[in-house]
């Protein structure tokens, strides 16, 4: 099986974090987004899409990250703890919830802060709008509010005592602002402590491993500056 990521991508870091936590076999293909190679002719022809995460099985070729979780999560379920997607309808009901939620939610208010804090600086030469910085910034308080008082309520993890597929997809989106320098943990001492036993569960290791490139912002911006003209046509509207 081959997985082609870019472990700046938090889908991709948690499709590569599941499958290095239950031991499942893979070929990572990485696919650098920094330069541009989701647009090259070649990686058009695995994904009509140019997005990452993408995993191959044989001649399979699936797209989206959840998707390829639940794909993971099925094809070895001898290997998987009940407790990352549990087989009782009502605990799986809300992973699912989660998990539908946080894509026009946290994941987007995630993303947009790290574009406009990383990436708007790199391709128009100034910081991103006042106005644009604020309304993203207060989506994405928004949000986390939302995770801590609907999701994470006062139990350990999100579907109760054991860690589950949403606090893994939930922390990886997380970690996209700290990247900038922005700590989304910072007087949040419940998801503080969350983060913390997720971390735990997955192993610290293989977790700070898996966030190494994300955190260093320098790397990016270099590799970025290099191929400024595949960017600015995709993403400079976004930030005028």
């Amino acid at each position: 099986m081959e997985l082609y990521l870019d472990l700046h991508s938090p889908p991709c870091r948690s499709v590569f974090l599941f499958a290095k936590t239950i031991g499942i076999p893979f070929e990572f293909k990485f696919v650098s987004l920094t330069t541009g190679q989701q647009y090259s002719e070649d990686f058009g022809k695995i994904n009509v899409v140019r997005k990452v995460p993408v995993m191959k099985d044989g001649s399979f070729i699936l797209t989206e990250s959840t998707a390829i979780l639940q794909y993971l999560l099925e094809k070895h379920s001898s290997l998987v703890a009940d407790h990352w997607y549990p087989a009782d309808l009502q605990q799986r009901a809300r992973v699912n919830e989660y998990l539908s939620w946080q894509h026009m939610n946290l994941r987007i208010h995630c993303s947009k802060v790290f574009l406009f804090r990383s990436v708007a600086p790199i391709l128009t030469g100034s910081e991103a709008p006042k106005e644009r910085m604020d309304s993203a910034l207060e989506d994405l308080t928004q949000s986390l509010n939302m995770l801590e008082q609907k999701f994470l309520q006062d139990k350990p993890f999100i579907i109760g005592d054991k860690v589950s597929l949403a606090d893994l997809v939930a922390l990886v989106e997380l970690m996209q602002p700290c990247g900038t320098g922005l700590d989304v943990f910072e007087g949040r001492l419940k998801l503080s402590a969350w983060r913390d036993r997720v971390k735990k569960e997955i192993g610290e290791k293989l977790f700070d491993e898996a966030h190494h490139v994300e955190m260093n912002t320098e790397a990016l911006a270099k590799a970025m500056e290099k191929n400024l003209e595949v960017f600015k046509v995709k993403l400079q509207k976004m930030f005028n």
